[in-house]
């Protein structure tokens, strides 16, 4: 990269991961943000009029600028996306098609055929994708998706085992409040309370990291074989879902080989030394009581998943704890870490990026 920095906007700057991303932005070695949008009812105003909804205070740089329409033709070429799923079915084609590089946190277009769904370290060379994109809906630019939170953990814990031959998966997962977004789950309901259910979440686990684990063939992602069961549940945590993982594999691995193989756990945005790229993606603590939410969900600056109570599986063959962050690693942190291989790998130069000092 050089010394200059390539603008960006956000989609949605007004909700809560929205506000990550101009959060996690700000002050960003490659990327400057220039320019914000939201729903009609919001443009116009000056960003720092609408609620703030983070703890950490908003950035001065972006407190200043006028937040525009989704039908505006002013937007720069790389765009980060936190729409609404119905708004995005309709406007992330749009500015793709317009020439821009959309880096997509929206569940909407994450199963497209055509469409990479990308956890950098996992499937880096799933980005390819986007030639497929530019051939076949003539898009001049491109949309890149990050997946759904919980799917993240999950499939990075699988990438790492992916020498053992992942054959089937039970995935429990205890996701935090901050998940469900704002105004989300009444304080009332989430109080003291375990929710059963969280609409559409455990499909997307199910049918997302069999996309993201698949192999790119013939412009085209066969998905993994693998079988993947979960139950998905809402519990009383601010930020942070903890997942409890049962693994079966092609043959029984001793558990020391596990844990040596998602400590050495590595890929793409390790090897480029990407600026928002953990150093290891994977954390294996080994205190019996770890991971938990308020004390390891900050690790590595969110962006690390944690892994704790390695130990056999009397059903299949391995059994552990994952946690993430949530709104970072598994929203927008994310989608920051796929627009930096982009940038690294040189797609968002095809498109005429547009540079500032």
């Amino acid at each position: 990269m050089t010394a200059s920095r390539i603008e960006c906007g956000v989609l949605g700057a007004t909700g809560m991961v929205g506000q990550q991303l101009v959060r996690r932005l700000d002050g960003h070695p490659w990327f400057r943000v220039t320019w914000l949008c939201a729903s009609e009812r919001s443009a116009g105003r000056a960003y720092g009029d609408v609620p703030w909804l983070l703890a950490s205070p908003m950035p001065d740089a972006v407190r200043a600028l006028r937040i525009d329409s989704p039908s505006s033709t002013r937007a720069p070429q790389l765009v980060f996306s936190a729409l609404d799923a119905a708004a995005a079915v309709t406007l992330e084609p749009a500015y793709a098609a317009a020439g821009h590089v959309v880096v997509s946190n929206t569940r909407t277009h994450r199963l497209d055929a055509d469409v990479p769904l990308v956890v950098p370290e996992v499937n880096a060379d799933h980005l390819a994708l986007i030639r497929r994109q530019r051939e076949v809906r003539g898009w001049r630019g491109a949309i890149v998706t990050n997946p759904n939170c919980s799917t993240v953990f999950l499939a990075m814990v699988l990438a790492a085992l992916r020498p053992f031959g992942v054959r089937r998966v039970i995935v429990t997962t205890l996701q935090a409040l901050s998940g469900a977004g704002y105004p989300g789950v009444p304080a009332w309901d989430g109080l003291g309370n375990v929710i059963p259910f969280i609409d559409g979440e455990e499909e997307k686990i199910e049918s997302e990291t069999v996309k993201i684990l698949g192999s790119l063939e013939d412009a085209r992602i066969v998905p993994h074989n693998a079988a993947v069961s979960a139950q998905a549940t809402r519990v009383a945590v601010l930020d942070g879902h903890t997942e409890s993982i049962a693994i079966e594999f092609d043959r029984r691995p001793a558990i020391d080989a596990i844990a040596t193989a998602l400590r050495e756990f590595c890929g793409r945005p390790q090897h480029l030394g990407l600026p928002s790229a953990p150093a290891a993606p994977v954390l294996v603590l080994d205190e019996p009581n770890r991971p938990q939410p308020r004390l390891d969900v900050d690790r590595a600056n969110g962006m690390a998943v944690c892994v704790g109570r390695v130990r056999p599986c009397p059903v299949l063959h391995v059994k552990l704890v994952a946690l993430g962050h949530n709104t970072i690693r598994g929203a927008a942190g994310a989608a920051i870490l796929n627009a930096e291989l982009l940038a690294a790998d040189g797609w968002l130069d095809e498109g005429g990026a547009r540079w500032s000092s």
